[in-house]
């Protein structure tokens, strides 16, 4: 039995790395810690190194395994039904993880270029009754499952993989950091009904809708916080990094007295003409699934964002009401972390091989915690 006391979370993003070590043992005593704002991932092995070597120096506890979350620009969710028909009256569990199992292969043969990161069921249709759950003991003739795949790009998968390898850590868990981010905040804010997350990320925007407990839909746009960015440094003359910074503090009387190109209310104008499209298109997205609604309320997030926040709602020409969600470097990380250890009714837990008995499925799935 390992007698490690921290579970530690890392997430790896395109601007930045944010890393977390949870007490086992003491709930209120994690550490957190994340690396300089990057343009390019030039060094980025090495600013892995220092993380974990920071968290091994607070922790006092060697890392050699983590739960890793990342998202990618072409992350994709792949909707699914499934069906069966039961021979024995009563249904059985097996006949829940056939079913998964059948539809696992489906987006393997279909999808080979993507790893499935999440398995979410959305609904249990016992002879043509709808549950949001599975009833302990039903009697059964016909069962259908509506399920959604979130999964990743096997190359981005097997990158970090190997960097982390060579770093002598495995990978307990992958994880779509928008996903766990949108969870985490959803039951932090007590939110019901129809809400939408949008998730500005470095090079991309994720959204993320849900109905009540329900994920209902899910879409990644190729376009984010680096273009508000890229427009600053261009129209401004300036450098990226100079750029950032700007983007980052559009509240304060950021002078540049050597910049003659450079004015605060320039600089808004630029960065607020592109937050503008990047909401647009996630309208665009929203509007074009048929199980969203127009009152779908939203909520904006992410690194992204920060260049936003409730006051400057108003200078933000979008017909939609939306809220700034500010979140922390612990925020982040505990997204990853909780939903790794809270119960979640919806989705379906992949233990790792590692742990797996032989059996006629070989227990690749948990339903239930």
């Amino acid at each position: 039995m390992s007698d490690k006391k921290f579970q530690t979370i890392i997430d790896c993003g395109f601007s930045k790395i944010r890393a977390g070590a949870f007490n086992e043992e003491d709930k209120n005593n994690p550490f957190f810690i994340e690396s300089n704002f990057y343009t390019d991932q030039f060094n980025f092995k090495l600013d892995i190194q220092k993380i974990v070597a920071s968290l091994e120096k607070s922790t006092n506890q060697y890392i050699d395994n983590i739960d890793l979350m990342i998202d990618s620009s072409k992350t994709i969710s792949v909707a699914i039904s499934v069906f069966k028909k039961i021979e024995e009256l009563k249904l059985r569990q097996d006949d829940i993880l056939f079913l998964i199992q059948e539809a696992k292969q489906q987006i393997k043969k279909y999808y080979s270029d993507y790893n499935i990161a999440h398995i979410i069921i959305n609904n249990y249709k016992i002879d043509n009754i709808d549950y949001s759950e599975l009833p302990d003991e039903i009697d059964c003739q016909f069962i259908s499952l509506d399920i959604i795949f979130i999964c990743l790009p096997s190359e981005l998968v097997l990158t970090f993989k190997n960097i982390f390898s060579e770093l002598n850590i495995s990978i307990n868990q992958i994880i779509c950091s928008s996903y766990a981010k949108s969870i985490n905040y959803k039951i932090n804010l007590n939110l019901t009904g129809e809400v939408s997350f949008i998730d500005i990320g470095f090079k991309k925007t994720s959204i993320i809708s849900f109905n009540n407990e329900k994920l209902i839909f899910l879409d990644v746009l190729p376009i984010g916080g680096n273009h508000i960015t890229k427009d600053i440094s261009l129209l401004l003359k300036i450098d990226i990094n100079e750029a950032e910074k700007l983007k980052l503090n559009l509240e304060k009387n950021n002078s540049q007295t050597d910049n003659p190109n450079f004015s605060l209310e320039m600089l808004q104008k630029i960065a607020f003409a592109r937050t503008e499209e990047i909401l647009e298109l996630c309208d665009k997205s929203l509007v074009s699934n048929l199980k969203i609604k127009t009152q779908s309320k939203m909520i904006l997030m992410g690194e992204g964002s920060k260049i936003l926040d409730n006051k400057f709602k108003d200078k933000i020409s979008f017909s939609k009401d939306i809220d700034f969600l500010e979140e922390t470097l612990g925020d982040v990380c505990q997204s990853g972390y909780k939903l790794r250890k809270t119960h979640n009714k919806q989705e379906v837990v992949v233990v790792p091989k590692k742990q797996i008995k032989q059996g006629f499925f070989e227990k690749l799935f948990h339903l239930f915690r």
